[in-house]
């Protein structure tokens, strides 16, 4: 049995025998220690992290990102809001970028 968290991501999953340190350190410390901490909620981590996310511009992150946002209780609404928001301290194309991915997070999550 791995002692990888439940929720390894498949990105994740496709790297550990490529990069198997960082993957550790993105399980056990990232995940495993920083995520776990009391001091902030899950759901705000996701809302902090998302708009880290969108407004760096990390598209390719943001993909799990959002999906783990809407498993720790952050809606889909409150997503797009966090979106708009971002467009004007971000910068339109990012926020443009973000509503993209998270139009096809939104999707893919409809049909399961």
């Amino acid at each position: 049995m791995s002692d990888r968290p439940a929720d390894s991501s498949a990105a994740r999953d496709a790297l550990r025998s490529f990069a198997p340190k960082l993957v550790d350190l993105t399980d056990n410390v990232l995940f495993g220690d920083v995520w776990e901490r009391k001091g902030l909620s899950k759901r705000d981590r996701s809302l902090i992290t998302c708009a880290t996310l969108i407004a760096l511009n990390r598209t390719e992150q943001q993909v799990g990102h959002f999906q783990r946002a809407l498993n720790n209780g952050v809606t889909k609404e409150e997503l797009l809001e966090v979106i708009t928001h971002l467009a004007f301290y971000g910068g339109w194309p990012v926020a443009m970028s973000a509503a993209n991915v998270a139009k096809k997070v939104f999707e893919q999550g409809d049909k399961k």
